[in-house]
């Protein structure tokens, strides 16, 4: 599904990304971790095709189409999703109208017609219905007074509608209690399918308790610079992210 083959990019003329080799297929859930200032949030944000960044080399592939030259709303279209670390506050706009311009914006970019307003209710019914979501959630102003939970539920509720090839969750348990991690994580396992690839970026081996990975990803300097399986997290958490820097520069 996802191909990364060495690639670098930058922000300000300042190098983050040091050549990265990465490959995600459908119904795999990858986690990728590491410490501050590893390049974490500067990759998704890479793939999901934001302007600040700018990639000096390599390649970008979904489905095997390129995705260098397409801007984040071309690529949202071809369904790649981000799920923010500080999700934006929009006053006078209720979750459900956001969440409805969203999947419309959506259907327009693939040349399709507005989604019909029964089809669209029973839907909006259906996922809120499956994350648990009060009815009462979905007409308040978009993240606006929202707790840390509340505005991460809210994601994964637009993730539900939006039903997106590759899901990037940043750091989605930054500022979350246990209950409210739970709610997410839960949310993200009913989500998942043979469909779909989720990559979680956690700086903490507690979320993959909840959401178990396929592949975990450590990114140091920019780089991947170790893979292996679920018991990778639980070395790092035991050991600690030193671990890894002094074995990368052994």
């Amino acid at each position: 599904m996802l191909k990364i083959k060495d690639l670098h990019a930058s922000i300000d003329d300042k190098d983050i990304l040091r050549g990265i080799n990465l490959e995600i297929k459908a119904g795999e859930v990858h986690a990728i971790m590491g410490p501050n200032g590893s390049g974490k949030s500067t990759l998704a944000s890479v793939i999901a095709g934001r302007e600040d960044y700018e990639v000096t080399q390599g390649s970008i592939e979904l489905d095997g189409n390129s995705l260098e030259e397409l801007s984040a709303e071309e690529r949202a279209h071809m369904g790649i999703f981000l799920s923010f670390q500080y999700p934006v506050e929009i006053p006078g706009v209720s979750v459900t109208n956001f969440i409805k311009t969203a999947i419309n914006e959506n259907r327009k970019g693939k040349g399709l017609e507005d989604m019909p307003a029964n089809e669209m209710l029973k839907k909006i019914k259906d996922k809120s219905e499956l994350l648990e979501i009060d009815r009462k959630f979905l007409s308040r102003s978009l993240n606006t007074g929202f707790s840390g939970g509340e505005k991460k539920r809210n994601e994964i509720f637009q993730m539900a509608m939006l039903e997106p090839k590759l899901a990037i969750l940043d750091e989605t348990d930054s500022g979350l209690d246990i209950d409210a991690m739970r709610i997410v994580a839960d949310g993200v396992n009913t989500l998942k399918n043979k469909d779909n690839a989720i990559v979680v970026i956690t700086h903490y081996q507690r979320l993959l308790d909840y959401i178990v990975p396929d592949f975990v990803h450590v990114l140091y300097n920019g780089r991947i610079v170790k893979s292996g399986g679920k018991e990778l997290a639980l070395e790092l958490e035991a050991k600690g992210y030193d671990w890894i820097k002094s074995d990368v520069t052994a």
